[in-house]
């Protein structure tokens, strides 16, 4: 199979110096990467800024901003057997970014926000038969619910939730959402060993 995969934060400058960007480390998509090739698969890793070691992969593409990401995977998306969106992408970026470095006022600074693409999304309207979509929804609340609310509402194959506290995190829980319904729970799992579960998963609906 071919795998398209995701990973790390996306950053969204306001100015040379400063951006808006997130916590994630790029690890849980690294892992998948991992996995994927070392299951025999052809993967492409799309990555974010992050300090995480890339693993061995067939196509390594490094990108900064969200649409630099989502034009990175339109490109490629036709081609893969698999999608698996694991990147934390910015859902605002500046929306009128400063080409000179942004001086300190005396008073408060105010940011007007524009929406970023949405990735997946996409992706999913333009779907072809016989692609699997994987989705990850990480929620401080109500996780499982709105995990099914995303499956649903981007109409993906396999929804992987988990909670703030596996940012970073050795070892972490999680829940795997089947499009029929299926919910599997993983307690203290190593993002190595989720990985494998999830490419595992894939090479699954695939048949």
């Amino acid at each position: 199979m071919r795998f398209l995969i995701t990973a790390g934060p996306t950053r969204e400058y306001l100015d040379p110096v400063r951006y808006l960007s997130n916590a994630s480390t790029g690890r849980m998509g690294a892992a998948l990467a991992a996995a994927a090739a070392g299951a025999g698969h052809h993967v492409t890793l799309v990555l974010g800024p992050s300090e995480v070691a890339a693993p061995p992969v067939d196509d390594l593409v490094r990108v900064t901003s969200a649409r630099e990401m989502f034009d990175a995977v339109a490109d490629r998306f036709g081609a893969c057997d698999a999608f698996l969106a694991a990147a934390a992408v910015a859902d605002y970026r500046p929306a009128a970014p400063s080409a000179e470095k942004i001086k300190k006022g005396e008073g408060p600074l105010r940011l007007d926000l524009a929406p970023t693409p949405d990735i997946l999304a996409e992706m999913a309207r333009r779907r072809r038969p016989g692609q699997v979509l994987v989705g990850f929804c990480l929620e401080s609340e109500d996780l499982e619910a709105r995990a099914r609310a995303k499956r649903e509402a981007k109409d993906l194959d396999l929804v992987v939730a988990n909670s703030p506290a596996a940012i970073g995190a050795g070892r972490q829980d999680a829940l795997l959402i089947r499009r029929d319904g299926a919910c599997e729970r993983f307690e203290g799992v190593t993002k190595t060993d989720l990985a494998d579960r999830i490419v595992a998963a894939v090479g699954d609906m695939a048949r």
